[in-house]
Parts: C-alpha cells; structure tokens; sequence
C-alpha cells in the first residue's frame, strides 16, 4: 500500500534493527486519513469472504478495525488486555506476551460477541513475533467461529510471527512487510504480503 509506505519512511523512526515507531501516525496519534485508506484496503481484499465480525486487540488495532468494519458493515470487537468490572465472566480468554513491553497479558472477550456463526477477520496494527495474533486466534477457535484471515497493517518480515500464521495456514495480508531496519532505514519486500 504506496500511501502507507510513504508514511512509514517519512515519519516512522527508526529505533534499532527490530524497532520501528511509528505514533505520528499509527499507534499514539492517529492519522484519520490514513487510518480510513487502510481499513477500505482491507475491506476491498476480504470483500467476498463473508466477515460478519472484526477482532482486534485494544489499543492500536482499534482504528484501522472500526474503518475496515464501516466499510464492511459489521461489528468490531476488540479483546482488552486488563480486567474491568464489567467484564468478569463469560469470557474467552488467551495469554499473550508482548516483546516491546516485556509483559504477559491475559486478552478476553466476551463470549456474547463472537459466535459459532461468525466468520471473523482479525486486525492488527504490526505482526513482529505474532503473539498477539495467535492470541486472537485462540479466542477466535474457542468461539468456535471461522477465521477468514488476518489482516496486518505493518508486518516485520524479519521476524517469525508471519511465518508462525502463515504456517497454520492463515490467510495473512500485510499492507507494508518489512525486510530490514538495518543501519536506521526501511527496507520493504516488493512482493504481495498474502499468503
């Protein structure tokens, strides 16, 4: 996706070799525009694949989900990462570890938003180690729901978590895959990021 590409390489920070910021316009501030572009993307891909719900994880999942399920015209659930008082029971659950912040979170979803019925796209906003993914996979199963794909707004190619979905036979669409951060610049792969 050219307009994402562009966004990434002129304000994404490069950190180090496993690390790209990108809050200017992804995941602290939101770029609305962009956010809207990405999710008509991923609507536009699983148009004809029947998705009756959206999956994502709080936080930066968020807005890319609520544009690809405007203009898809179904619901969004997204899977909290903490406890709330309204949300004690009757869940589904996973544990997911994230590497950025070196903790391990219990995800949970209400069990009154995904059903058996459900075919479900799940999106994300980076797929690194793919942690978070498996975890929504998780919950996705428990429903006994359809997993019709996933839906990555930026993937590290570099790293396993593509290859780990990929290898259990998920449909996986990355709008920018990533060869390498090497030497404090972006690298994309040129191919289609499908399966």
């Amino acid at each position: 996706m050219k307009l994402l590409k562009e966004k990434i390489v002129q304000h994404g920070k490069v950190l180090s070799e496993n690390v790209l910021k990108v809050d200017t316009f992804l995941n602290h501030q939101i770029d609305p525009v962009l956010m809207q572009a990405i999710g008509e993307e991923f609507a536009s891909r699983y148009k004809d694949a029947g998705i009756t719900k959206i999956v994502t994880i709080e936080s930066s999942g968020i807005a890319p989900s609520m544009f690809a399920g405007l203009t898809l015209g179904v619901s969004v659930v997204f899977a909290r990462k903490r406890k709330s008082l309204t949300l004690s029971d009757n869940l589904y659950t996973a544990q997911v570890h994230s590497f950025t912040k070196n903790e391990t979170n219990d995800i949970s979803v209400s069990k009154d938003f995904i059903g058996s019925e459900d075919v479900v796209l799940i999106i994300d906003d980076f797929l690194a180690n793919g942690q978070a993914v498996l975890g929504l996979l998780d919950i996705v199963k428990q429903a006994n729901a359809k997993t019709a794909g996933v839906g990555i707004v930026i993937e590290k190619g570099f790293q396993k978590g593509g290859a780990l979905v990929r290898e259990l036979g998920v449909r996986v669409d990355s709008l920018a895959n990533i060869k390498s951060l090497a030497n404090g610049k972006v690298e994309f792969f040129e191919e289609d990021s499908t399966r």
